[in-house]
């Protein structure tokens, strides 16, 4: 690897401040002018919550994985390895993927459009700022090992 770069992705922000920035922002904008984009009801409640506890297990599998593998999930930190199994097998972004059914499953609770509405900006933060980062420290890092991973794994599902 390059000696001038630093051993880390140099991401923006970290991943979960963005997420929470925006569901907070988003939140607070319902809150001043609410914006309802589901119908009332129980089923948003259950559909939300299915969504946060999908968002948990997988969250917690994909850190499991990581810390099996002996690397840090802190993308300040230096990646030691790519780690392939679990959630990993399916999506190059389990983490960033939990993080999202998570705010989506807040904002279908909330039952708020604002906060719907600010995700695609958050997911467009998060692929220019932190995902192709990233992905071209990783590139840097371990080479055709991490491409032939690239090849076979989706960036999200």
């Amino acid at each position: 690897m390059n000696d001038t770069l630093p051993d880390n992705p140099g991401v923006i922000a970290p991943p979960p401040l963005i997420f929470a920035g925006s569901l907070l922002i988003g939140l607070l904008l319902h809150k001043r002018f609410p914006a309802r984009f589901l119908p009332r009801g129980g089923t948003r409640v259950l559909t939300g919550g299915l969504l946060v506890t999908i968002a948990a297990l997988l969250v917690r599998q994909a850190f499991g994985e990581m810390q099996r593998a002996h690397t840090s999930p802190n993308p300040h930190e230096p990646v030691t390895t790519i780690v392939v199994d679990g959630p990993y097998r399916f999506t190059r972004n389990p983490i960033y993927l939990a993080f999202t059914l998570f705010y989506a499953g807040i904002a279908v609770i909330a039952n708020s459009l604002w906060t719907m509405l600010l995700l695609p900006l958050v997911l467009l933060i998060m692929r220019q700022g932190v995902i192709e980062r990233e992905e071209r420290y990783l590139e840097r890092k371990f080479g055709d090992t991490y491409l032939r991973y690239k090849e076979s794994v989706r960036r999200w599902i």
